[in-house]
């Protein structure tokens, strides 16, 4: 590993990034120092700046991707290397405001009938019935389920903060019988490498899979089952501040965008999950 690209490592861990972080910065770096054919620490703004129209006019990427890239070389240049606002400035892209569609109850129904795979549907029907990101989901313990709160301890959310989530019902029984017939120790859906859990691109190919097989076509991957559900909770009647605290968001703001996206309030305070239809065996 060469000196620059160990200094860049040690500074994301300093500042506590996620390891999901840290990759997604090191392969910024790496693909610009690829385009130019030379060493990072050697460009100047111009060449960096030629680098982000690249990737948005011949890669074709989107404008939050780009502005991924942009948050991983500011933090290069900026902390690694030590240049200040003044000396290097990459402006962000602009990207216009966009909806999610959201899925409805019978579209989740359906997904949730098409995975068959004990594991698959316990994980799709856990990150639904509980509003998980995927990376939560994936994370879940065994020792996480409180079976007597009907609740699940989320260990380090983003931001590195624990809080606890809901365990609907009809939830609980398909996690017991999934472990009956798996019988995971540790984590709640361990990979087959020994010690670790599935990674979240397991679980979008799992949710993909499940989403072609019922026929949905709408955009979006698993993290539009944590849309429904803050969607679906919110036109059940539940209070906003209630959803923000289940979703782990740190602002308000951040939550009331699901007033755009709810169609209609049924004044219940039932988890989503309880309020689809038995899917079988």
């Amino acid at each position: 590993m060469n000196p620059l690209r160990q200094h860049m490592i040690e500074d994301m861990t300093a500042r506590g990034l996620a390891p999901s972080t840290r990759q997604t910065y090191l392969h910024a770096v790496s693909e610009l120092a690829k385009f130019h054919h030379r060493r990072p620490d050697q460009l100047s703004p111009r060449e960096v700046q030629r680098f982000l129209v690249h990737l948005i006019e011949d890669r074709g990427v989107t404008w939050g991707t780009c502005n991924g890239y942009v948050h991983a070389l500011r933090f290069f240049y900026r902390i690694t290397l030590g240049r200040d606002d003044t000396d290097f400035c990459i402006p962000c892209a602009k990207e216009g405001s966009r909806l999610p569609e959201i899925l409805s109850r019978d579209e989740v129904q359906r997904l949730l009938k098409a995975s068959t795979d004990r594991r698959d549907r316990a994980l799709l029907m856990t990150v639904y019935g509980a509003g998980l990101r995927a990376g939560e989901a994936v994370r879940l313990k065994i020792s996480d389920i409180d079976r007597q709160r009907l609740c699940l301890r989320i260990e380090q959310g983003k931001h590195k903060k624990d809080r606890y989530a809901l365990l609907p019902p009809k939830l609980l029984p398909v996690l017991e019988d999934y472990w009956r017939h798996r019988r995971p120790k540790l984590w709640l859906f361990p990979s087959p490498t020994e010690g670790r859990p599935i990674t979240r691109q397991t679980a979008h190919r799992i949710f993909h899979a499940a989403k072609a097989e019922a026929g949905i076509d709408k955009a979006g991957g698993i993290h539009s089952l944590r849309h429904a559900f803050a969607t679906h909770m919110l036109e059940a009647g539940t209070n906003l501040h209630i959803i923000q605290r289940l979703l782990g968001h740190s602002s308000i703001r951040t939550t009331l965008r699901y007033f755009h996206l709810s169609e209609r309030r049924l004044m219940t305070t039932t988890s989503p999950l309880d309020a689809i239809a038995d899917l079988g065996d």
